[in-house]
């Protein structure tokens, strides 16, 4: 299989689990450092156990990968620190519309410290995308949900926020291509680990066995299923593509708002999430808004 393709599919995939991750974060019912920290603690188990069986702890790391995937991992850590908190400040559906900003700093990333080509193409179909992603956010959440005022500012903060970090995290694992995800991924959530435990409620464990199931699904799946996917991908996919190929998570994530607590889409947000698709749809496929000129209508051609 094409390199490209099967990084297309594993970003497919991973986007549209990590679409469902704010209803998994909600149902779990408890505060977000320690949401976090049992992410990374249960993926941490999950990933040593894959990189054990497929025997890549055996000479595969050196202190520049560890470095490198660290300074990713705190970036990962602070992203769902932040946009954890923002889902009870300005609803699932506005924070994750909001976050997904992200294709935007990854792509300026990408052209800034990569030199990858803008083309008009490329920048027409993010700013449709962008566009989409406005009507969504302007029409704020329902009336009756509760979130006004201050909480809706800092939350969008929040989700601005996490997107930076996000894009931050991607840009440290292209510089470690050729290194096995799963290691990449692993050494994230170690950090994790370390970075949140001082602060995680751990003299006051959750007492029912809903919430370990949310968690230990959260670590599992979420993370380490999620992050092998996704870093997979990012190694084999150019930036705009992965740009693209993001915008599944949001529609995934408002479905599952609308679907699980009832908050209700309006039409203006139903316009934003079809301009989010077709826009994802049309950079993914390369499709073009003009014809191109023909070599007698260029203007080199005229002499």
């Amino acid at each position: 299989m094409d390199s490209t393709v099967r990084g297309t599919i594993e970003m497919t995939a991973a986007m549209t689990i990590i679409g469902t991750i704010g209803w998994f974060v909600v149902m779990s019912g408890q505060p977000v450092m320690d949401v976090v920290f049992w992410r990374c603690a249960f993926g941490a188990v999950a990933l040593l156990i894959t990189c054990a069986a497929l025997g890549l702890l055996r000479g595969k790391l050196t202190l520049r990968i560890v470095a490198i995937a660290a300074l990713g991992g705190a970036a990962i850590v602070i992203n769902w620190l932040l946009l954890f908190s923002a889902f009870s400040r300005a609803s699932i559906s506005i924070a994750t519309a909001v976050y997904n900003t992200q294709p935007f700093m990854l792509v300026g990333f990408g052209a800034l410290f990569f030199g990858e080509r803008l083309t008009l193409t490329k920048l027409t179909w993010l700013g449709i995308a962008f566009a989409g992603m406005l009507l969504i956010v302007q029409t704020g959440p329902d009336a009756g949900s509760g979130i006004v005022g201050s909480d809706y500012v800092t939350g969008i903060g929040m989700a601005l926020g996490a997107a930076f970090f996000w894009a931050v995290a991607a840009i440290v694992a292209k510089k470690l291509k050729g290194t096995p995800p799963h290691l990449i991924a692993l050494i994230q959530v170690c950090v994790g680990v370390v970075m949140l435990a001082p602060f995680a409620n751990l003299a006051h464990l959750p007492a029912d066995s809903w919430s370990w199931a949310m968690l230990v699904t959260l670590g599992v799946v979420h993370t380490g299923l999620v992050y092998i996917l996704m870093y997979g991908a990012i190694q084999k996919l150019p930036t705009h593509v992965q740009g693209s190929l993001s915008f599944i998570y949001p529609v995934v994530a408002i479905l599952v708002d609308v679907v699980a607590f009832g908050h209700r889409l309006h039409p203006a947000q139903l316009v934003g999430a079809a301009a989010i698709l077709i826009a994802a749809a049309g950079m993914n496929l390369g499709w073009t808004l003009w014809k191109a000129k023909s070599p007698a209508e260029s203007p080199q051609a005229v002499k």
